[in-house]
């Protein structure tokens, strides 16, 4: 089976949730844990896992908690369906293919690795002298901790998520007032990108604490959309009003992505972020003068849809242009009347006037 980087972390956070406090499995690994036998765990069942299988016994009957326990009192292996809703063979031997490379030293170990790559499906091998749970997806090991560790560093990490929140905001209401203004220097936007693309990272890093937090992770999850609601939306609007894929060399798709594979350090660097969206000079300065498209303003009037935007943009073809314009040259737009206009005329205006306030008062 071929499994991109991506694919595998979604299958990880994926069994992550089906491992997570509150579920029955978690409740059957925690219960075998307790009973100090061990297990070795097979979550999904196909022909190529029915293949490793020797020995044992079929079973197909509903998944519980309790049944796991004692299955796992037995030498073998259990195999379970996908979705953990059925357990399918139990007391098996599991043999994979010898010849996949291991970095394990355990024979219980060993085997769970082998089995994740051979098969695609994630293996869970709980040890009885480390009392440890182990999840294999792929070609990565994952060890579950418990909910009081994850509790502390997903706390740590949002009250980090706040601060930088808070300076993203600070970022981005300084350039609306500079766009407003036209005094856009490659340096800001380039900053606010990196507070945007900062935030993510943040986000997503608390995201999979709330996957393997379970039942214990719900308010943790409000707090978290409270925080970054909207964030995603920014990011794409600032590329949509800087970006152009002729000087980018790529499409604003490739930039977001090229964006997420930047390191720690390339994250630092304001002149590695302008060369990707394509805003850097030759003698790579931030100074030189960039103008957005407006895409970014339009969004925060209120009430008006995607393809309005859409068709005052490429009518316009820039933002100063759209705060100059009156309200019959607005009316001139495919889908805009009086009404329309009136509220896109009256909208800019004040979050020309909001803006500018915010910043020098």
């Amino acid at each position: 089976m071929v499994t991109t980087e991506r694919t595998v972390d979604e299958l990880l956070r994926s069994t992550l949730a089906a491992v997570a406090p509150g579920t029955p499995l978690r409740d059957g690994l925690e219960r075998i844990l307790r009973g100090r036998t061990g297990a070795l765990i097979v979550l999904g069942h196909d022909k190529v896992v029915e293949s490793m299988c020797s020995g044992g016994f079929s079973l197909d009957v509903g998944f519980s908690s309790t049944r796991l326990r004692e299955l796992a009192k037995m030498d073998g292996a259990i195999v379970v369906d996908r979705d953990a809703t059925r357990i399918m063979r139990a007391a098996v031997q599991l043999l994979p293919d010898p010849t996949i490379e291991t970095t394990e030293s355990g024979t219980r170990h060993r085997t769970a690795e082998r089995v994740a790559k051979q098969s695609g499906f994630p293996v869970v091998s709980v040890s009885q002298s480390m009392q440890i749970i182990a999840l294999y997806v792929g070609g990565s090991r994952y060890v579950l901790e418990g909910s009081d560790v994850i509790q502390s560093r997903a706390n740590q990490a949002l009250a980090t998520l706040e601060r930088y929140k808070s300076r993203l905001d600070e970022v981005s209401g300084t350039l609306s007032a500079l766009e407003i203004e036209d005094l856009v220097t490659v340096r800001d936007v380039a900053a606010v990108v990196q507070r945007l693309e900062m935030v993510r990272r943040i986000s997503e890093e608390i995201a999979g604490y709330v996957v393997e937090l379970g039942t214990d992770g719900r308010l943790m999850a409000l707090q978290l959309d409270e925080l970054v609601g909207g964030v995603s939306s920014d990011r794409q609007l600032v590329i949509r009003d800087y970006v152009e894929a002729s000087r980018a060399g790529r499409s604003q798709d490739e930039v977001q992505d090229a964006l997420a594979l930047m390191d720690a350090n390339e994250l630092l660097d304001l002149v590695h972020i302008a060369r990707i969206l394509g805003l850097a000079a030759v003698d790579d300065s931030l100074d030189g003068a960039v103008g957005p498209r407006g895409y970014r303003l339009l969004s925060k009037v209120p009430r008006l849809p995607g393809a309005i935007v859409d068709r005052l943009v490429g009518h316009f073809g820039g933002l100063q242009k759209l705060l100059a314009a009156s309200i019959d040259e607005l009316m001139t737009v495919d889908g805009v009347g009086e009404q329309r206009a009136r509220a896109v005329r009256e909208g800019l205006s004040r979050l020309a006037e909001s803006s500018i306030l915010e910043r020098y008062v």
